[in-house]
């Protein structure tokens, strides 16, 4: 099997953009096995590079994303509003933007699927104390948006049983994210699994494996 990967600065480390960033970049992101431009986006929530370098970095990200046709993979924490305002210059250049995470509200969701975003489901949903607002969500997601992600090693799925004592989390269990998202859908999990990696698959312009 080979190996993908995406390429980005987080907006965490958006102070460390500097001008020799952009060239370095583009170079990342012209390699084979590079499919996307990400992590990159806003996070408010914990504001560790300032706010106007976090957009000015965003922006820097999108617009590479333009001239190599990649699709960006988007990180948005308390900054939808902000999020959705800078994708707007670029969103009808892009060929996709998947909302990586998402954690948020009605009204954000709709927003980014009026876009014509993707939108991606973590083991945030399987949290009791934080993500139950999610479980009516995903049924808005049409197939083709919707795709599932592990983020590990964070977001360890609160329903896994048994626990790993390590409390990290893998993508092997991604099993289990699937197992909530087709619940709250009301779909088997063959269904989703396949639907899910269909959009994946199309997103990232991946080869199919054997």
């Amino acid at each position: 099997q080979r190996l993908f990967a995406t390429a980005g600065i987080h907006p965490h480390s958006a102070s460390d953009w500097n001008a020799d960033s952009a060239r370095r970049l583009r170079s990342l992101l012209n390699e084979s096995s590079v499919v996307a431009v990400g992590e990159c986006g806003l996070d408010f929530n914990r504001d560790f590079s300032p706010r106007a370098q976090q957009e000015k970095v965003l922006e820097e990200h999108l617009a590479l994303a333009v001239e190599l046709q990649l699709p960006v993979f988007l990180h948005e924490r308390d900054a939808s509003q902000r999020l959705l305002e800078i994708l707007k210059d670029f969103r009808d250049q892009l060929p996709a933007a998947v909302v990586h995470c998402f954690t948020g509200e009605q009204k954000a969701l709709f927003s980014y699927l009026d876009l014509d975003l993707h939108i991606g489901i973590t083991g945030w949903i399987c949290d009791e104390r934080r993500g139950t607002h999610l479980h009516p969500l995903v049924k808005e997601i049409k197939a083709g948006r919707l795709m599932l992600e592990s983020d590990a090693p964070y977001l360890l799925p609160r329903t896994l049983r048994p626990k790993p004592k390590n409390g990290r989390n893998e993508p092997a269990y991604l099993s289990e994210v699937l197992r909530e998202v087709a619940l709250h859908r009301g779909e088997t999990e063959e269904a989703l699994a396949a639907h899910t990696t269909a959009c994946a698959r199309a997103f990232f312009n991946l080869p199919m494996l054997v």
